[in-house]
């Protein structure tokens, strides 16, 4: 026996609720319905378009449905494949178009709808998406504040003894002792301190100096060399002990380990964390602060050495020096972005700032470069 593939569903009283397949083929004279539930007793109906009425319906009102009165009663077909309703459109009589006419304006409505329902979908989709990326900081701002500083400070000791671990350490000396100093004369100025904080002195040439979360600050002897004055290596500390009072590190950190673990801190599921941050503390290292940061822990740092008494021209002219003449070459400048704009923004703070006093520090600079092995200059 040929086999049929049915195009429609029909209902009617002598069939199950949930109806039978048929295939519907359009004649000159109407539709011949072929019903395929039972191939041994496949029975065909034919029925003329004068016995037929036509509407919309279906689940979502998007199927033609068509009704006659059949031997047993009255028969209901769902109609669904675009070129079946095609053909019968175009062979029924006159009396059917207006029927038909209704119908496809209800599916156009129907369609219409549908495409509204997901444009606002796809739309509320792309909102939250958006609101997410954008949001996507204050999401960070909030997962910091809920992370205590204890926690910050483990985090930042573990990265911090592995990198000594690997470096010569500067323990005494003229270098350590004005290091100390400039600590000690920016650190007593922080209002409500909750770090403790540790500075450590090793020796290298790279010009540079970074600080790791909880309070961890490395100066390499390559910037003590290169600085002029104490004041301006005193304007790069004060630059980095901000980096730590604004938690930038911890920021940085905790945008690298993603949305879901940032949402799982804010949600007060900060335990499990530790463990994973633990693991990044390594990249605490090679952390690349955003310009907004940069700018932050620049202003802030101003303010600071203003508070301390010491002359905060000193950091402006330290990152001129630098940006001039090494042509943005050198280390410290690398990861921390110089531009005549920002030295320009800290030109302007400084002068908005009261007018102080600076109070020098109690060590001979030419004497502490000296100790580092920098040769005075001996003038012509």
């Amino acid at each position: 026996m040929t086999t049929i593939t049915p195009n429609a569903l029909c209902f009617g009283d002598e069939f199950p609720a949930s109806g039978v397949p048929c295939l519907v083929q359009v004649e000159g004279h109407g539709l011949t319905v072929t019903f395929v539930s039972d191939p041994a007793e496949r029975r065909s109906e034919s029925v003329p378009f004068s016995g037929l009425t036509v509407s919309a319906g279906g689940l979502d009102h998007d199927q033609l449905v068509v009704k006659w009165a059949g031997p047993k009663g009255e028969r209901t077909l769902y109609l669904k494949n675009a070129d079946m309703i095609r053909a019968f459109r175009q062979a029924a009589p006159d009396h059917l178009n207006a029927p038909f006419e209704r119908a496809a304006e209800r599916v156009r409505q129907v369609r219409h709808r549908h495409r509204m329902i997901w444009s606002i979908i796809g739309g509320t989709i792309l909102a939250v998406v958006l609101g997410l990326w954008f949001g996507a900081d204050l999401l960070v701002e909030l997962a910091v504040d809920r992370i205590p500083v204890e926690w910050e400070q483990k985090l930042g000791e573990s990265a911090y003894r592995d990198f000594l671990s690997h470096q010569e350490v500067v323990k005494e000396g003229l270098g350590v002792t004005a290091v100390e100093e400039m600590a000690h004369r920016l650190t007593e100025q922080i209002p409500n301190n909750p770090y403790k904080f540790e500075v450590t002195v090793v020796k290298s040439d790279v010009v540079n100096a970074f600080a790791l979360p909880g309070g961890y600050v490395v100066v390499f002897t390559g910037l003590m060399k290169k600085a002029e004055s104490g004041e301006e290596v005193a304007g790069v500390l004060g630059h980095e002990l901000n980096h730590v009072l604004q938690r930038h590190g911890l920021n940085r950190i905790v945008k690298q380990l993603g949305l879901v673990a940032v949402v799982s801190i804010v949600l007060g599921d900060q335990q499990g964390l530790v463990g994973l941050m633990k693991q990044l503390g390594v990249e605490l290292l090679t952390l690349k602060f955003g310009r907004e940061q940069e700018t932050e822990a620049d202003l802030t740092g101003l303010q600071l050495l203003h508070r301390a008494k010491i002359d905060p021209s000193g950091m402006i002219t330290f990152f001129q020096r630098l940006s001039e003449k090494d042509e943005g070459r050198t280390e410290w400048l690398s990861t921390h972005p110089m531009s005549r704009t920002r030295a320009e923004r800290l030109k302007a703070e400084l002068a908005a700032m009261p007018k102080k006093t600076p109070e020098p520090f109690t060590f001979d600079w030419a004497k502490v470069r000296g100790s580092l092995g920098v040769q005075p200059v001996v003038d012509p």
